[in-house]
């Protein structure tokens, strides 16, 4: 790719992350640096639903190299080379209409980009600042520079997403390290929100209760989410055309082993064999039961958060996501894959994370706080016989 072309790329990126800037720099009141944390966890939401848009429309070799499309910055500087390759294959992975969702998808990717960067050096000038006047800084940089090396790694895999020609086990790192950068931002986003007002603490030995269950949570959500994207990346959606059962049995004919072979091309097993149809069905059925574990796990810990001061709102936001998750994902097979229906589903995915990052981080900040509060009362009262 030309130096000429990979500036005019970078210039697309940092005007994608200008308009955002802009109206964080224009709010009024204060705490900018807050909303511009809560603006990138809402930019990255929306980035992992339009990931999945574009992975659903096939469109994740709508440009076949990285980061320019044939080596320009946008499909309208390409258009020759598209509108050859979509003549050759009129319904083929490169097209016009493709060619800009993935381009869209690496926009918004690189103004993300720009965001991260922006949020981290914000948060080292203010540490800079503090440590010069011997105080505590307000926003830590640790976290904005892990953002922004997170972000970087998963560029890194969205550039070998393409070039190993979609290889599932690439794509679905992907997907999971999307998601956890969605979990990072969230976590910054609600460390933000707390240092304005602290939220009404429960008491410590309900928290310590509930914090073990809001972990297991999410362990469980993490496999159902690397399931998911293994179901997606393997094209494995209508292996099971049926439910509850699957192709009308309980337990239909599979093969784990080339199903749940990692290193291997779309479509292949790991001798270079067209993948059997078996081997999809094994990947569909796992993920599809191993949902019940998720519905009953997250279900019950939002029912045991529902009640505690400071949780209320994120338990049922939680609940009602879960339902509509479990919902979606049975109408993606009796409806026979709807498009729609498939990018809510991963947009339910993405809200799942969301809302089990609140949760954890809310039970942590809280039970902190509700351990620091009887010492800081039995510190006041000895310094005040």
């Amino acid at each position: 790719m030309e130096v000429s072309n990979f500036i005019l790329l970078a210039l697309t990126g940092i005007l994608a992350a200008s308009v955002p800037l802009a109206l964080v720099w224009t709010a009024t009141g204060t705490h900018k640096y807050r909303k511009l944390a809560w603006v990138i966890a809402f930019f990255t939401f929306d980035l992992i639903v339009f990931g999945g848009f574009t992975r659903l429309t096939d469109s994740g070799l709508g440009c076949p190299d990285w980061p320019g499309c044939y080596g320009e910055a946008n499909p309208f500087l390409a258009h020759e080379h598209i509108a050859a390759a979509e003549a050759l294959m009129p319904t083929g992975p490169v097209t016009k209409v493709k060619a800009w969702i993935e381009m869209i998808h690496r926009f918004l990717a690189m103004g993300i980009g720009f965001l991260i960067i922006g949020l981290m050096v914000a948060s080292w000038l203010e540490w800079r600042k503090a440590r010069a006047r011997g105080v505590r800084p307000t926003h830590g940089p640790a976290l904005p520079t892990l953002l922004f090396l997170w972000v970087c790694v998963q560029g890194a895999f969205g550039a070998w997403t393409v070039t190993l020609k979609l290889q599932p086990v690439i794509v679905t790192l992907h997907l999971l390290f999307g998601l956890t950068l969605l979990a990072l931002a969230v976590w910054l986003g609600g460390r933000e929100d707390n240092l304005l007002a602290a939220p009404p603490a429960a008491p410590p030995t309900v928290l310590r209760k509930l914090r073990p269950l809001a972990w297991l949570s999410g362990a469980v959500l993490l496999v159902q989410l690397a399931l998911g994207g293994w179901v997606s990346t393997n094209y494995a959606t209508l292996a099971c055309n049926d439910f509850p059962l699957c192709n009308g049995q309980i337990v239909p004919e599979m093969d784990w082993q080339h199903g749940f072979t990692l290193w291997r091309e779309l479509g292949k097993t790991a001798a270079g064999h067209y993948l059997p149809f078996s081997a999809l069905t094994a990947i569909h059925w796992v993920h599809r039961n191993f949902a019940l574990v998720v519905v009953l796990v997250l279900g019950y810990t939002a029912w045991r958060a529902w009640r505690l001061p400071g949780l209320h709102g994120t338990a049922r936001n939680l609940a009602l996501v879960l339902i509509a998750q479990a919902t979606t994902g049975i109408a993606t097979v009796f409806l026979n894959f709807p498009l729609p229906i498939a990018v809510l589903h991963n947009a339910g995915a993405a809200g799942l994370v969301l809302l089990v990052t609140m949760l954890n981080y809310k039970v942590q900040y809280q039970l902190e706080l509700a351990l620091r509060s009887p010492r800081r009362e039995a510190a006041t009262s000895a310094s005040h016989p």
